[in-house]
């Protein structure tokens, strides 16, 4: 895998700052690091961002002006990846099971590029209402 470019930092976090976003749905704020990779650079490179959020489950789900394709898209995530769908040009937080999971599994509509995790409990997203306000931001 290779690294973030520019401002991003390592696939190991040594020796560079990690980057860090700051995530606001609605009256929920957390952070988040985003990973190694195209997805998670082409979306540091986009932010700022905001956006209305759709709901669908535990996912928080809403179009963003990026386009990448798939890159290793998983089928089933885990509590707290952040993903980006490419059908819908998407950016995605699960932070729980949606329709299509099967048991605990947290799935998808269809695979996603998972480029990053939200720090501490992602389950703090469960009050955010489709419609609600999202914004992304570097974290300072």
């Amino acid at each position: 895998m290779v690294a973030g470019l520019g401002t991003g930092g390592t696939a190991g976090g040594r020796g560079a700052a990690a980057r860090t976003i700051r995530i606001t749905a609605g009256k929920v704020t957390a952070t988040a690091t985003l990973g190694a990779g195209r997805t998670a650079d082409a979306i540091w490179n986009a932010l700022p961002l905001e956006a209305r959020a759709s709901t669908w489950g535990d996912e928080i789900y809403f179009s963003i002006p990026v386009e990448c394709a798939p890159e290793s898209p998983r089928e089933v995530v885990e509590l707290g990846d952040l993903g980006y769908w490419p059908p819908g040009s998407a950016f995605c937080i699960f932070f729980g099971p949606t329709p299509a999971s099967r048991g605990s599994e947290i799935r998808p509509a269809s695979p996603v590029n998972v480029f990053g995790r939200v720090s501490g409990d992602p389950t703090v997203f469960k009050p955010v209402r489709s419609g609600a306000t999202v914004k992304i931001e570097r974290a300072a």
